[in-house]
């Protein structure tokens, strides 16, 4: 099974440079405008997306004749007391800067903690793969965030790098083949590439 992981396109709050994980705003319309441009080089495939808005609207506009199907723990990751707000704006906030001064690792607060994230993500990816390899589906393409992707990539590709090098711009994601031994309780991708949007 071809599996690719995509970011979802940009949204107001991303185009300003804040942290929106569970804020659930639309796409801006530049956003859509390269979403439809390219659909037509898309091809079939099964869709899977994030809950949040953002995504949703993006595998429509990706696959107009699929309606995804919504699986929950996708979703971003909740960034609690930071949610909404840029690096600016908190640079003096003694939370943040421990924070980020703690290699953004510990939980945020009021919010999740990556190790939180990544088990929940990585939990609902790997049971909807097993779902769609159950229905003989040969492309599963799921519509997600930038930090569900760095969480899956960074436990299951091989050789394994940090959960922050597996960033990916918006529309933009990976390539991937389940290993064999991934149905033997040995998950991992062995086989995976960068993809990026066609026909933009």
């Amino acid at each position: 099974m071809e599996v690719i992981l995509l970011r979802h396109g940009e949204t107001a709050g991303n185009m300003e440079g804040r942290y929106i994980g569970r804020t659930d705003e639309p796409l801006v319309e530049a956003a859509r405008q390269r979403l439809r441009k390219a659909a037509p080089f898309i091809g079939t495939a099964a869709v899977v997306s994030s809950p949040l808005r953002r995504a949703v609207e993006t595998a429509r506009l990706l696959f107009p004749q699929t309606e995804p199907a919504i699986c929950l723990d996708l979703r971003e990751i909740d960034f609690g007391d930071f949610e909404g707000k840029t690096a600016q704006e908190m640079a003096a906030e003694p939370a943040y800067r421990r924070w980020v001064e703690g290699g953004c690792r510990g939980a945020c607060p009021g919010g999740e903690s990556p190790e939180r994230f990544t088990g929940r993500t990585c939990a609902a990816f790997e049971e909807v793969l097993r779902k769609y390899r159950a229905r003989g589906e040969q492309r599963l393409f799921v519509v997600a965030h930038g930090g569900s992707i760095m969480a899956i990539m960074s436990r299951y590709a091989r050789p394994q790098r940090p959960f922050f090098e597996w960033r990916v711009q918006h529309c933009c994601g990976y390539r991937a083949l389940p290993d064999p031994g991934w149905w033997a309780g040995r998950p991992a991708f062995i086989n995976y590439s960068r993809w990026d949007l066609p026909g933009c």
